[in-house]
């Protein structure tokens, strides 16, 4: 009974890490896609989870030079305001309003990407009701890092391999629920099958 007991738990261990896994490993302020075309018009999503014990109040995104943003669309429960050069161009937006923990917000905007082949980098700052602020403006490998999209005229959507990080935790997802299943199954009394 010890063994059945203990196979259980570790079934739902690998089930739970497994799915919080990928969450983890992406769990920064993100900006959607990753990668455009030379100027095309553009609907980007600034994806931002709060990894805290207390709520998000403030999230901040500073635009790249090259880009221009036209437009901005409206999240429930959340307050816009834009940041200007002196030329009114827009440089930089402030979302305020609350973002409960294990919680996460998308904050759309509509911008012309540069004509020529580039890299973006999205500087975005987020703070909490307790006064941290979190600046996601670091290099790829690090902690913290920035957010980036690439900008090219041969971007290759349609690429098998751009597809392998989901068929990677679609298997790990079946391989974990076939797991639970036999480790979830009755067992008889000299340990067969029921």
């Amino acid at each position: 009974m010890k063994a059945t007991s203990y196979a259980r738990r570790s079934a739902l261990g690998l089930v739970t890490a497994i799915l919080i896994a990928p969450a983890l490993a992406s769990a920064h302020a993100v900006v959607y896609p990753r990668s455009s075309a030379p100027g095309a018009y553009e609907k980007y999503v600034l994806r931002v989870p709060n990894e805290k014990n207390v709520p998000t109040t403030r999230v901040e995104l500073r635009f790249p030079a090259g880009l221009r943003v036209v437009s901005f669309g409206d999240v429930p429960g959340w307050q816009l305001e834009t940041i200007t050069d002196s030329a009114r161009n827009v440089i930089g937006a402030v979302w305020t309003g609350t973002l409960q923990p294990a919680r996460f917000v998308e904050l759309p905007f509509i911008a012309v990407n540069p004509r020529t082949d580039t890299r973006l980098v999205w500087p975005a700052f987020q703070t909490y009701s307790d006064g941290e602020r979190v600046e996601w403006t670091g290099p790829e490998e690090s902690d913290r890092p920035a957010s980036s999209t690439v900008i090219a005229a041969s971007t290759d959507t349609a690429s098998p391999a751009s597809g392998l990080p989901l068929y990677l935790a679609a298997g790990a997802l079946l391989l974990a629920l076939v797991s639970l299943g036999l480790a979830l199954r009755p067992v008889g009394v000299r340990g067969q099958p029921a």
